[in-house]
Parts: structure tokens; sequence; C-alpha cells
């Protein structure tokens, strides 16, 4: 089998929760040793260079899109295109080749505030993106089940959910110390930052003293009022985006991690709290239960006394967080890269040729 796939979103310094996807799968499949073509707009990690086939660099823009349906087109022995953060050469190649796309939620749909051109561009594309696809990959049950409730004439059997794996294979013990709270989140509504900060501030005293809320992620959209509060509420920090290495400090150390978002396609730092022993407060919404399962704290994201109710609750229960402590690392083990390329393997292997 041979596969090309865009890694664009795997290739940026700055990688946001899709391109975190992205480089997980895409290092998987190498790791394979899977004949594979990389299209890209920057160079990529360099370990992929010596285990790709093929890498191929277009303009960024329009001009990626066109370059890289072109040169799809003009490959014979290309099995499969993987196209898992846009839809734009999926819709406009259709059936010519097998294509699978990859849906990471279904955000644009939701009417919540987002980025306006990513909405505008998945909303045009989207459908007909599906419907000449090949197979098709949701990165939760979650996703799946959005998918068949807006287009009902897509078979089930034609989506399969692939989940995702851990930044980390294998991580040193969890210190905890004992005083941050780690928000890890690229700053918008849906991440409900706002509401945490405001939940925080509910906080008897003597716990906003003993504990500090840390965001850290890069400004997104709809996030002045994020930055503000944050920059006005003592005890809360915003330290923008951080690399890799950083997150992995924060998470090393933090003593709980919070993410009440409002809606999740997956919810990576989740898992990677979990792997690591870390206690969670995190809601039902998407899939966040579904990854959490029941070694979480889970709060209604609408309702600030809920919020603080759940920070509350974790910080002051010693029984709690040694439970979630302790059953985190078992439920993340139920997700991998390894399953999820297993996933995507046998989808193929099904596909009608």
């Amino acid at each position: 089998m041979y596969f090309a796939i865009d890694v664009r979103e795997a290739c940026k310094l700055k990688k946001s929760g899709k391109g975190q996807w992205v480089y997980g799968f895409t290092e998987e499949l190498l790791r394979r040793g899977y004949d594979s073509t990389l299209l890209s707009d920057s160079p990529p990690p360099e370990q992929w260079v010596a285990q790709a086939k093929d890498i191929r660099l277009f303009p960024t823009g329009w001009k990626w899109h066109w370059r890289a349906m072109r040169f799809l087109q003009s490959q014979k022995d290309i099995d499969v295109y993987i196209s898992p953060t846009s839809f734009i050469v999926p819709f406009a190649i259709g059936r010519q080749i097998s294509v699978v796309p990859v849906v990471h939620d279904l955000i644009a749909f939701r009417g919540d505030p987002h980025a306006f051109k990513a909405t505008i561009v998945e909303r045009c594309t989207l459908g007909r993106c599906l419907h000449s696809a090949r197979y098709i990959l949701a990165v939760s049950e979650s996703t799946k089940k959005d998918l068949l409730l807006r287009y009902p004439s897509l078979a089930p059997e034609s989506i399969a959910v692939v989940h995702a794996g851990p930044m980390r294979k294998a991580v040193t013990e969890h210190e905890s110390d004992n005083k941050t709270i780690l928000c890890p989140a690229t700053l918008c509504p849906r991440k409900n930052q706002k509401r945490l900060i405001l939940a925080y501030r509910k906080l008897p005293a003597e716990l906003r003293d003993a504990y500090r809320l840390t965001l850290i992620g890069a400004r997104g959209w709809h996030d002045q009022d994020i930055v503000d509060l944050a920059q006005n509420t003592s005890g809360v920090e915003w330290l923008d985006y951080v690399t890799d290495e950083e997150y992995e400090r924060f998470l090393h150390s933090c003593h709980v991690l919070a993410l009440p978002s409002l809606y999740e396609g997956f919810g990576m730092q989740v898992l990677d709290a979990l792997q690591r022993g870390i206690p969670v407060l995190t809601t039902e919404r998407g899939s966040l239960q579904e990854v959490a399962g029941n070694c979480a704290v889970l709060v209604q994201p609408e309702i600030e006394d809920d919020i603080a109710r759940g920070l509350l609750q974790i910080l002051t229960q010693d029984a709690l967080r040694e439970r979630l402590r302790n059953e985190g690392p078992q439920q993340a083990a139920k997700f991998s890269w390894e399953k999820s390329v297993d996933t995507f393997l046998q989808a193929t292997a099904k596909m009608p040729w």
C-alpha cells in the first residue's frame, strides 16, 4: 500500500491539536515502513526525511491546494491520499483518486464563535468531500455521531473511529508541585477559559492563595476578554504558546489539569494528563467523557458555580485525587497511535477498489 498524506499541520513550529494528531499518526505510519509521500508547505521533521519515499513541498495558501491536486492526479501508483486537516483537495479532486479524509470535529457547523475563514471553507467543502471519499476517519465516536446526524445519507460502516494517542509513549513519574491548576488550550470561547477564570475567582481565598491557575496556549479568536481577565485576576497567569518541551514540563509538575471545554472532537490534553496520572477536571461535552471515562471530575461548562464546585472538589478531596491518579493511566492505555493506525489500515483493507 502506497500512501500520500498532507502533513502541513505537523510541520508547523506551533502545532495545534490537529497538528499533534497528524504528527502522531504520521510518525506511526512511517515507523511501520509503508511507502509514503509527504505533502507539505514547510520542511518535515528530520527523521521523516529518511523514512518517507518522497517529500513534496508546495507554496502556501491556495497554490498549495492546486499543486497538491495536480500532483496527486499525475501519480498512478499512490493508492490512498490521507487528508487529515483540510477538505479542499478532496472537494476538488472528487472520485478521481481514493481519498480518506479525517474529521476531527464539526465546530464549523455549531454556530459557536470560530475562525471565520475556516468556518466558511469547511461548510462549503465537507459535504462533497464526505460523499466522494472512499472511506472516512473520525477521531472519536462523538465526531462520528455528529457526522451521521448532519449527513444522514452516510453509511455508518463508511466511518471508522481512529481516536488518537498521547504525545509521549513513555513518561517520567508525575511530580506535582502542589500549586498549579493547568489549562493548556488555544484561547477562544469554545475552550471556556473565561468561565474557568471566573470560577477560580469564586474559590475560597485560602485556596486561591494556595493554587494558581496557569493558562498556556496561543491566541485564537474572540479572545481579548480572556486575556484581559487573566491579566487582571490575582493568581492567574497566561503564558501564551509554549513548545512541546515546555508543555511537557508543565504537565510533569502541575497539580490538576482543567479543560472545561464546550466541545471537543477528541481532547488530547486530557489524554496526556491521564497518561501521567494527573487529576483532570473537564466536561461531558463532545468526546471529553469518551476519553476521560470515569477518571475525571465532570462539570457543567456554562455554569461558573459548577466549575468552581468541581475545582473545590478536586483540590480538597485527597482520596478523589488519589483515585484519579491511579486510574488515569489505565484509562489512557486504551488509546495509542498503534491502535489508530491499525484501525486505519483495517478500514483501507475494506475499501472498494
